[in-house]
């Protein structure tokens, strides 16, 4: 392909912006990691697909104060855009927080406010440098309604509801921006009553590893910093299974893993949800090491690789961020069969594939209802049938990473 003949008007071949996708993610992820001083020497397209990967990755913030060299004007602007909205934003989450702590405290109402939140809380992020999609909850199960309540007593409203969460968005909402962060996009909720990950098809609960012993009225803390860090590795090998992780997690990971001391991670190894080990948490730590060069202790490490099944291990020693990203272009058949822990469970895995549940049908008639990147998509559109035909005869490229690439390009 000639420099920039991607930019013609016409969509470029899939294929290509695979290759463009891996190319800038990669480069953009050792940046943040460890800045050079060289500029990378990428096409009009390129560029314009790295405002993509930014985005889909949630470090546009990070990169404006990290990176040492200057790209072209489009993508500065961008990268001082993004963090100037996200510094807005956070302003508005941060009031959002506290009236919920307010209400929650008149109430007696105990919750646990989640990831993101938690790490501004302990200081690891500054404002303006990590984005908050929107203000995740935790509250004990005889709690939900109480809290679904409070929530409402905001003008919100419950537009969706899964096996994972409950998801609340403004009464008054706005349509989000095409690309990246904005300030006015709507800040949602989503409530919890159970931290818990399809992997990939039976559920893996460790709320009664994260949750408060004694939790009280208001917004709490996370028990320990190894809490927080079991939460971390559950979301991220969750979103490792599905191809939807975010570089912005395994900064996260990082971050606190500097933070943590020898007897955090001590006590992270130690926690278990009931007798269930941490099989999942190695995967994630690898991915990390490989790109942040930080290691759990040896004996940390020992302990995971122990509990993780010998296949998982084999399957995602060698595995990039692109890999296991939205920078993977394609729909997979059957993403993350290799978190299954039997071949039972494969089949079993593969089985709801290929026949959905109708609890897995509603949720994807939820979703492109309420998801611009979903409502606009043909293969939304499409039977189950016709899924699998297209399978069989042709790639499909994922309709949440060509969103948010097409709006890139039509700039």
């Amino acid at each position: 392909m000639a420099r920039g003949s991607a930019l013609d008007g016409a969509e470029p071949r899939p294929a290509v912006l695979q290759a463009a996708l891996i190319k800038v993610t990669e480069t953009l992820a050792g940046e943040l990691v460890c800045p050079t001083v060289v500029r990378p020497d990428w096409s009009e397209f390129e560029w314009l697909v790295a405002q993509a990967a930014a985005a889909l990755h949630g470090v546009s913030p990070l990169l404006s104060r990290a990176l040492r060299w200057e790209g072209p004007s489009n993508w500065v602007g961008f990268l001082r855009q993004q963090r100037t909205h996200v510094t807005d934003r956070h302003a508005r989450i941060e009031k959002l927080l506290m009236r919920i702590d307010e209400l929650a405290r008149a109430q007696g109402l105990a919750a646990l406010a989640l990831k993101g939140a938690a790490l501004h809380g302990i200081g690891l992020y500054q404002q303006g440098e990590r984005p908050m999609a929107d203000v995740d909850l935790l509250v004990h199960p005889r709690d939900g309604a109480r809290a679904a309540r409070l929530i409402e007593s905001l003008a919100y409203h419950e537009y969706r509801k899964s096996w994972k969460e409950r998801g609340f968005a403004p009464l008054e909402g706005h349509a989000a921006g095409e690309l990246g962060e904005h300030s006015n996009n709507d800040i949602t909720i989503e409530l919890h009553e159970r931290i818990c990950e399809k992997l990939p098809l039976h559920t893996t609960d460790i709320t009664d590893i994260v949750f408060p012993a004694q939790p009280q009225p208001g917004l709490n803390h996370y028990p320990s910093l190894a809490a927080l860090m079991a939460h971390l590795l559950m979301h991220a090998a969750g979103s490792m299974a599905v191809r939807s992780l975010r570089l912005l997690q395994l900064h996260d990971l990082a971050l606190l893993a500097v933070r943590m001391t020898a007897a955090d991670w001590d006590e992270l190894v130690q926690r278990r949800s009931g007798q269930r080990t941490l099989w999942w948490a190695l995967p994630p730590l690898q991915l990390m090491a490989r790109y942040y060069g930080l290691n759990a202790p040896e004996r940390v490490l020992g302990l995971l690789k122990a509990q993780c099944p010998w296949h998982l291990r084999q399957a995602t020693r060698r595995r990039t961020l692109s890999d296991v990203s939205y920078s993977h272009l394609w729909v997979d058949a059957f993403p993350g069969i290799e978190w299954s822990q039997t071949i039972s469970d494969m089949l079993s895995y593969a089985r709801s594939r290929v026949r959905p549940d109708a609890e897995h049908l509603a949720l994807r008639d939820t979703i492109t209802a309420t998801q611009p990147w979903a409502a606009g998509s043909s293969w939304s559109a499409l039977s189950q049938q016709r899924r699998i035909l297209r399978w069989v005869v042709r790639r499909q490229a994922r309709p949440a990473t060509m969103h948010v690439v097409r709006a890139a390009l039509a700039q």
